[in-house]
This record gives structure tokens, C-alpha cells and sequence, in this order.
């Protein structure tokens, strides 16, 4: 039987290793960035197994490498044993291997298997699989044992409950990293694109975004002083069928929210001094969780090209009309 003391100090080690667990998964969700959690993860690892190098290899949906982070390396030992011949081989085997695993000679392992060990920096090596939900994320392998010959069985156990973490962390930061991306291509697909792009607060009636030529057919309406204050509250909109609305603050924010969806309908901006531009208008309402209209996404097309275009043509048409007319004359 265990002596009080003995006791003692197991449940203090115990403490502080789920302590120091503890405040490895805090530092791993404090960010969001793929870069940073994988090589906080690495570093988790390897101090919470006290090891002297980590490796991190992740995988994506086929299986193949993605990632290699590595933590206790130098840059050039990073460099040698990203470039190892054999490292593809290798690291697919212990992929593939069920569960956790320890070796204690770690040179003679590779021997046996027909690869080199100049590599083997250490004699003993653990790794541990990182799934998230049952998908295979990436490996754990932890090189060289600080303060004991090789890994122990706290030290599987450890890595493993540090691995879930882990993977769930680097599947959110891909998440992350994927989401941020197809915005950034929204984004630029809807800045450079020749409509233009609005989007108002039902609530208020102000614009909540918009892209470059929304922004150029509402400048077109400022003063020629180019005095930007009150723009709102002197624009008048003309619809088709003859109604007009004011569009200040309160007068736009209840028409939006009654608003519906509407399909290329001709309206005029016009303001104090007779400029007004005219518009090709469609616009989608947003509702919210409550059922009441949150935003209202209007895309506009400036209808003066095409007006030009129209009064060319009849004066082409005019023209060849006279001319034809002439000769029979």
C-alpha cells in the first residue's frame, strides 16, 4: 500500500499536469489563424510531454500531407527533415498506424524497416493520431524524452487528450481560414464589379456597405461645392409610375422595412438644382431571426450609357432617314 506521502505526490503531479493541459487548450483557442494554432500546438506538445522536438504532420480529406511544423528544430534541421527522402514513406506508414504509439530505440526501428537513421536525433519517439468527429486531422510524433529514457504511459495519455483538442483547433482555423478567403473573393468580386452595390440598415435607412460605382452614381448627386453633409435629406426618388420619396433617415428606413423584392425597376435620384441620375434598380430585403427586414441589399446600373445609346441610334436613324428621303425627293 501507498504511503500518505507518496500520495501526495502523485495527485500533486496529477494536479499539474492538468494544470499545465490546462492552460495549453487556452492558448490554443485564442487564435484563429491556421499558422499560429498549428505551431501552438507543436509547442503545447512538446512541453506537455516534456520532449525535445515536436513534429506536427497534418492531412486533408484525401489523406494527403498538408502541414509540417516541427518545434525544439532548428531552421535547417527543419529544412534536412522536411527534404528526407524517406520522410513521405514514413510518416504515411505511422499515419496509418490504429492508435498511440511508443518506440524505444528509435534507430533500430528504422534499421529493421529499411530506413536510414541518420535522422534519428533521439532514441525514443511517441506519436498519437489528431482526430476531430472521427476524421483523421493529422499525427502527434515527439522526439527525445528530457527528463526520463524514453515516453511513459502518462505521457500517451497525456498527448492523446492534448491531441482532441488539437485537431478540433485546426479544424476551426481551417474553417476559419476558408471563410475569410471566399469573402475576400466576395468582396473583390463585388468592388470591381461595373453595378453598383449597396447594402442599408432597414432600421436606420443608412448604407451599411457599398462598392466603388454605388459610391460614383451618388457622388454625381453631390453640391458642386462637393459638400457631402445632408446628402440623404435632399434626395428625392422618382419611381416609374410617378410616385416620389424623400429619402431622408425616417422616410427611407419605413420604406425599407415594408420593402419587397424588387426586379429592374427605372427610378431617378434627383436633387435641389435639377441633377438627378437615373437608375436601373434591384434590391432583395434580409430578414432577421424575428421576421422583420434587417438590411436591404439594392444593386444599381446606370441608365445613362444606355441613354446615349438610344439617342445615337436615332439620330443614325434620323439620318439615314433624311438621306434616303433626299433621293426620292
Amino acid at each position: 500500500m501507498k504511503s500518505r506521502d507518496a500520495l501526495e505526490r502523485e495527485v500533486a503531479v496529477l494536479g499539474e499536469r492538468i494544470s499545465t493541459l490546462s492552460a495549453a487548450v487556452l492558448r490554443l483557442g485564442s487564435s484563429l489563424e491556421l499558422a499560429t494554432v498549428l505551431q501552438e500546438a507543436a509547442d503545447s506538445a512538446r512541453t506537455l510531454t516534456r520532449a525535445r522536438y515536436s513534429l506536427i504532420v497534418t492531412v486533408d480529406e484525401a489523406g494527403e500531407t498538408r502541414e509540417f511544423v516541427t518545434s525544439g528544430l532548428t531552421p535547417d534541421e527543419h529544412r534536412e527533415l522536411a527534404a528526407w527522402p524517406d520522410g513521405p514513406t514514413l510518416f504515411a506508414y505511422l499515419r496509418d498506424l490504429p492508435g498511440s504509439f511508443r518506440l524505444a530505440d528509435l534507430p533500430d526501428w528504422f534499421r529493421v524497416r529499411g530506413y536510414s537513421d541518420e535522422l534519428a536525433r533521439e532514441k525514443t519517439l511517441q506519436g498519437t493520431p489528431m482526430r476531430h468527429r472521427g476524421v483523421q486531422v493529422g499525427n502527434f510524433f515527439l522526439a527525445g524524452k528530457e527528463d526520463a529514457p524514453e515516453f511513459s504511459a502518462a505521457d500517451e495519455e497525456m498527448l492523446e487528450l492534448f491531441a482532441s483538442q488539437a485537431a478540433a483547433a485546426i479544424v476551426n482555423a481551417r474553417a476559419h481560414e476558408q471563410e475569410r478567403r471566399a469573402r475576400a473573393d466576395l468582396e473583390a468580386l463585388i468592388e470591381t464589379t461595373p453595378v453598383g452595390v449597396m447594402v442599408l440598415d432597414a432600421r436606420t435607412g443608412r448604407p451599411v456597405s457599398s462598392n466603388r460605382e454605388a459610391d460614383r452614381l451618388i457622388e454625381s448627386l453631390r453640391a458642386p461645392d462637393g459638400a457631402a453633409a445632408g446628402l440623404p435629406e435632399r434626395v428625392t426618388c422618382r419611381f416609374g409610375d410617378g410616385r416620389e420619396i424623400a429619402l431622408d433617415a425616417l422616410a427611407l428606413a419605413d420604406e425599407l422595412q415594408k420593402a419587397g423584392t424588387v426586379r429592374a425597376e427605372e427610378i431617378a435620384l434627383v436633387v435641389p438644382g435639377g441633377r438627378s441620375v437615373s437608375l436601373l434598380v434591384n434590391a432583395t430585403p434580409i430578414h432577421g431571426e424575428d421576421g422583420t427586414v434587417a438590411s436591404v441589399v439594392v444593386t444599381m446600373q446606370d441608365l445613362a450609357p444606355l441613354e446615349e445609346l438610344d439617342r445615337l441610334r436615332a439620330e443614325f436613324l434620323g439620318m439615314v432617314s433624311h438621306e434616303l428621303r433626299t433621293p426620292l425627293a
